[in-house]
């Protein structure tokens, strides 16, 4: 695992859109894995800037979606799948047909689950995918004690994950659904790359543990340890209660150039 502290969201962000245009001038057709929510949105917003510059071709890329609400209408805006195409596959131009998704509102939920599972191995696997980490170390939404070798499924909400998401929904947790589609931890491993990005003093416990502590279901994010190939990219709050920081800020700085992230 490989540890970035950087100054900022938008250092941070730069930095993975740096990385996710390289992977696509090697290969142009890369499935990328989105996530949502906020953490996320200065790697989008970085990304798109250098498509609009014309310093990396993206009109070939793919898009597949980590996880999606259970019962929101089709179209809903705080759905992920319009939250998605919104953010990321209109902005860089895309086709709809450049993405993919799991159906969640399809009258066979597992059914979806599955199919969707099996859409990702068809397609050739995520080339990377991006992560958000939550303050209990879920990632995607595998919440605490989820099977490290677990697939796409349904998953309940905790409480405290509800909380936090009820900023999008007008700060209303009752119109936060308690269930969702999420790839499982088993899938997201099978991504050749994941590129972890956290930021703010919130999120500094779940990234220590996530790092330095032990690989356990109690805290999803540290099944990272176990990839050949993770990135994890935090700033100076986030990375504030990790005893190696010293390490990781002066392996980054004597990192040769040709290795990328």
């Amino acid at each position: 695992m490989e540890v970035v502290i950087v100054p900022d969201a938008t250092a941070g962000g730069a930095l993975i859109a740096d990385g996710i245009a390289g992977l696509l001038r090697r290969k142009p057709d890369a499935l990328l894995g989105v996530a949502t929510g906020s953490t996320p949105l200065p790697i989008y917003e970085a990304l798109i800037a250098q498509v609009e510059a014309g310093a990396v071709d993206a009109s070939r890329a793919r898009i597949a979606q980590l996880d999606e609400y259970v019962g929101l209408p089709a179209g809903h805006p705080e759905s992920y799948r319009s939250t998605v195409l919104r953010q990321v596959v209109e902005p860089l131009g895309l086709s709809p047909e450049a993405f993919m998704g799991p159906d969640g509102s399809a009258e066979d939920v597992q059914a979806a689950c599955e199919a969707y599972d099996r859409a990702l191995r068809d397609a050739g696997g995520v080339d990377l995918q991006i992560l958000g980490i939550g303050t209990d170390g879920h990632i995607g939404f595998n919440e605490p004690c989820s099977s490290l070798a677990s697939r796409t499924r349904i998953k309940t909400l905790t409480e405290q994950t509800r909380v936090d998401n009820a900023r999008f929904f007008d700060d209303d947790i009752e119109q936060v659904p308690h269930h969702v589609i999420t790839q499982g931890i088993g899938t997201i491993l099978e991504a050749r790359h994941l590129v972890l990005l956290a930021t703010g003093e919130g999120k500094a416990d779940a990234v220590a543990q996530t790092v330095e502590g032990p690989v356990a279901a109690l805290v999803p994010a540290s099944a990272l340890q176990l990839h050949p190939h993770a990135t994890v990219v935090v700033d100076g709050a986030a990375a504030s209660k990790l005893k190696l920081a010293d390490y990781f800020r002066h392996t980054f700085a004597n990192k040769p150039a040709w290795q990328g992230i």
